[in-house]
């Protein structure tokens, strides 16, 4: 039959409750927000004992006579049981405790509070203590192993550890549980435990299941779910065989398990529904005493009793011995000549046939645990028998023999690294969507702020620049849970309920038309858990491990396919910087991937899916883009990471704000760097780009460091200088350059040239008289021809001059009267810039428009001399051919010196 549920009755005000059995099952003791404690001998008892021992009571253990009281005085008071007199005050913090055990003996006391501290108390002397450091948030709950070699922990930062009693370190720790600052804004308070007598294995309540942990190798062995569980679990408790295991979730759900089968055997469910805050097992029969958020006291009888329910599946061991005993007789009589002093025969191990061809080693008992070779016996048949115990467990197991299942299959063995638990997606720049008042997101841009309480249900947008757009209030009537900010928009996402499909919600405030906002359901069973904005696009990852690319407007124009579950996205301009699971991590560390995708009018993809560097057992906790456009990332140990793309875009750490930080509840969110030492920044500054150094002068002039920003100013003109200058040079080169290619017949020149063509007076001749001459003379005569081909040319690609160069023009000379030593080109063009940018803005626009002026007069000029050129070429050509007859030499007219050193140093060597 199924499990009793007595009817529920007030125990305490409303508020956090506790609840223990003494050591014989016949009291149950109970705490709550009241500050009193009540020793009831029966849920129908009707004047329990009352003892106050303070404002309220967070938690209370009892063993041995002893009734240990975690108080918001900051201590853990000790009174006699049943009596209720005060013994005394066993250890004080800072802060209130949360949590308070005993050890199996009863002659240690372990205690966690919110001060981030652990503390292991004797009894017996409260001088003997031992203080456990390493938690970076309150302590939500601990237990002791069953031998007294390890204490668990989990906190609210995030953490479930496994502590060394002896010497106070850390084995293990899981990053498991939902991050928050306190222990009233905990989603779960995680009230793990040890499996009694053996402390084989460690339960932790996490989400909707319990995780086990398997002593010594920290394995994951298994988890435990069912599909009734629909929000998460608060606490677990074991029964006194070490057999079930019993769950009490946040919306009033008792699960209890088989853990050998992983069979559930128990649904019960709270009266109204309130959060399960105590659980404790009767220590001698199948009764299970719980407390609920409200004071409430509860109790369920028979509960995986053996006159109980019974799953359909599973056979008595009684019928199971019967129905071996009727066809294997013959084998159970001969089976006790091989039984030694170490061996336990029992009804419930059935004996059970191996095929010859599985090892020995893969034989293991239910527990998991292989069983020794000793204790495997072998028949006439050469067939193993297995009929005893495993050797380490047969002490603890003795007297609840009859309490183990049935040895129904086998299961492998496995002692390798277990798989790390998946990072879920996250928003950059938010806070853990449990609490009532969240950042949704902090960025550059601005801040959303949600507000989810009893007074109000709704968001706030503020704008750092409140030019950009004003603040803005809006209804949260979806209960949207991410958000993103930009210049342009608001996007908004919400999950999927039971009516309504997963929504994206963009409020698009620099659109031009009247309609701001538009709306679009995700398709049934595909939940958004990621998105970002960038410029003219906005982006959505979702459960179906798709990324959907939307307008800015709504439309959407891509969808493709993401190589594993989302963890986050961030955008900038053009760019989306995609973080994904590409794998199973192993032993605490996650496998990330990276894509990095440009989406502007030519697409493409900078990163492949290339491996996500993070510290060892840490996990990312932001992504985003520094101010110039270059992706970073965050991860859990507090080290920075900016992709350097001229080293084939690896990733370099470039800061850890671990070791800037003053406290241990002090976090970073990366917004920009400095340095303290400014001739370090100087030297930093001359390796940035000109883009670059124009926003550090600006950092620094407002951070009134005024001698670093003269100095970055000082090196912005130096490089803007030498900008100039090789822009200068190469305009020149390519001004040349094209006014050697201006005409068909000066392109030819160069092969000539090349091919041992030389230019005479006369006509172009070649340097070995057997080639015959592939052009003919009139196309080429005279080198003044090409001087004036060069010349037409010059004038057809003339550049206009800016104002700068004209301004340059006319004090070229004041420049280098005031600086003599002025040898080199670059040097007076510094100068003159430095002196440029002096002068008032209505002098340099006077100088622009002096030069836009000079420009149509200079066409004009240019007009002019492409006539005379055309007119004196036409003269110059016929007096050519009536002098060419004669064969008599022409004197040449003197050459431009400028021309000709452009014409020799491009073409060739004068002789």
């Amino acid at each position: 039959m199924p499990a009793t549920q007595k009817p529920m009755r007030f125990g305490h005000t409303e508020g956090h409750t506790d609840v223990c059995f003494d050591d014989l099952g016949s009291y149950i003791v109970t705490c709550g927000s009241d500050g009193d404690v009540r020793i009831w001998e029966d849920l129908d008892d009707d004047d329990p004992k009352s003892i106050n021992v303070g404002e309220k009571a967070y938690s209370c253990a009892l063993k041995n006579g002893k009734l240990v009281t975690a108080v918001s005085n900051n201590t853990i008071q000790v009174h006699t049981f049943p009596e209720g007199v005060p013994d005394g005050i066993l250890t004080r913090f800072t802060t209130n405790a949360n949590h308070v055990v005993f050890n199996g003996d009863g002659g240690k006391v372990a205690a966690g509070s919110s001060d981030f501290l652990l503390k292991v108390v004797d009894v017996m002397d409260c001088s003997q203590q031992k203080t456990f450091r390493g938690h970076d948030a309150p302590v939500l709950s601990l237990s002791f192993d069953p031998k007294d070699i390890f204490l668990a922990s989990a906190s609210c930062d995030g953490s479930v550890k496994v502590w060394q009693i002896s010497d106070q370190t850390c084995t293990i720790s899981w990053p498991l549980l939902q991050k928050c600052n306190d222990v009233i804004n905990a989603k779960s308070i995680c009230r793990l435990a040890w499996q009694p007598k053996s402390g084989k294995l460690l339960a932790v309540p996490v989400e909707k299941s319990v995780k086990l942990y398997r002593r010594e190798t920290w394995n994951n062995q298994y988890d435990l779910s069912d599909n009734f569980i629909s929000q998460a679990l608060n606490i677990v408790t074991w029964s006194p065989c070490g057999q079930y295991l019993a769950a009490g979730s946040i919306n009033g759900l008792i699960i209890v398990w088989n853990v050998e089968t992983k069979e559930c055997m128990e649904r019960v469910k709270h009266e109204k529904g309130y959060a399960i805050c105590g659980l404790a097992w009767h220590p001698t029969c199948g009764r299970i005493a719980y407390t609920d958020a409200e004071g409430n006291l509860g109790l369920l009888e028979n509960v995986c009793e053996p006159s109980g329910k019974i799953s359909s599946s599973k056979v008595s061991s009684k019928v199971e011995k019967d129905y071996n005993d009727l066809f294997d007789g013959d084998d159970a009589n001969n089976a006790g000549d091989f039984l030694n002093d170490n061996a336990v025969e029992t009804p419930s191990f059935s004996k059970r046939i191996i095929n010859d061809e599985e090892e020995d080693d893969d034989l293991m008992l239910a527990s998991g645990r292989p069983r020794q070779r000793s204790h495997i016996l072998e028949d006439d048949d050469n067939s193993p028998v297995e009929i005893l115990l495993d050797k380490e467990e047969e002490d603890d197991q003795a007297n609840s023999i009859h309490n183990l299942p049935l040895v129904t299959s086998q299961r492998s063995f496995y002692d390798g690294p277990m798989p790390t638990p998946r990072q879920k997606p996250f928003q950059s720049g938010s806070t853990p969507m449990h609490l009532t008042h969240r950042f949704m997101v902090w960025n550059s841009v601005g801040i959303i702020r949600c507000y989810n309480d009893e007074q109000d249900n709704a968001i706030d947008v503020e704008f750092h620049d409140t030019s950009i757009h004003h603040a803005t209030h809006l209804s949260n009537t979806l209960n949207y849970t991410v958000a993103d900010l930009s210049y342009e928009a608001i996007l908004l996402a919400c999950e999927s309920t039971d009516e309504l499909p997963s929504k994206l919600h963009c409020l698009h405030f620099s659109s031009w038309d009247s309609s701001k906002e538009w709306l679009v359901d995700m398709p049934q069973n595909e939940d958004i858990e990621a998105i970002c904005l960038g410029l003219g696009w906005a982006a959505a990852a979702t459960s179906a491990m798709l990324l959907r690319l939307f307008t800015i407007g709504g439309v959407q124009k891509e969808i493709f396919s993401l190589p594993g579950p989302i963890v986050s996205m961030a955008g900038h301009g053009e760019q989306l910087f995609i973080v994904y699971h590409r794998g199973a991590g192993f032993d605490g560390d996650q496998c990330l991937g990276v894509q990095l995708l440009e989406l502007g009018k030519k697409k493409k993809q900078i990163l492949h899916g290339d491996p996500l560097p993070l510290t060892r057992k840490s996990y990312l906790v932001w992504v985003g883009f520094s101010a110039e456009g270059t992706p970073c990332y965050v991860d859990s140990e507090g080290v920075v990471r900016m992709l350097n793309r001229g080293l084939g875009n690896t990733w370099t750490p470039i800061c850890n704000t671990r070791e800037h930080c003053k406290g241990k509840s002090d976090h970073y969110w990366v917004l920009s760097c400095k340095l303290d030492r400014e001739f370090r920044c100087m030297e930093l500054a001359d390796l940035m780009t000109q883009n670059a150094v124009n926003l550090a002068i600006k950092y620094a002039s407002r951070s009134r460091r005024l001698i670093l920003a003269q100095r970055l100013s000082e090196l912005a003109v130096e490089k803007a200088a030498e900008l100039a200058a090789t822009q200068v040079e190469e305009e020149e080169e390519e001004d040349f350059r094209k006014e050697l290619n201006a005409g068909s017949e000066v392109f030819y020149v160069l092969p000539l040239l090349s091919e041992g063509f030389f230019l005479t007076k006369g006509a172009v001749t070649c340097s070995n008289q057997g080639r015959v001459n592939p052009f003919k003379v009139n196309s080429f005569h005279t080198l003044n021809c090409i001087l004036s081909i060069k010349f037409f040319s010059h004038n057809c690609y003339f550049r206009p001059k800016t104002g700068f160069q004209m301004w340059l023009e006319e004090n070229r000379s004041s420049i280098l009267s005031d600086n003599p030593n002025f040898s080199d080109e670059a040097d007076i063009i510094k100068e003159g810039m430095m002196r440029f940018r002096v002068l008032s803005a209505e002098e340099r626009k006077a100088w622009a428009a002096k030069a836009k002026g000079g420009t149509t007069s200079d066409g004009a000029e240019a007009k002019k001399r492409k006539h005379v050129v055309d007119e004196s070429y036409e003269t110059e050509n016929e007096k050519e051919k009536a002098k060419e007859n004669l064969n008599l030499p022409k004197k040449q007219k003197p050459l431009d010196l400028s021309t000709n050193q452009k014409l020799s140093a491009f073409a060739f060597k004068q002789e």
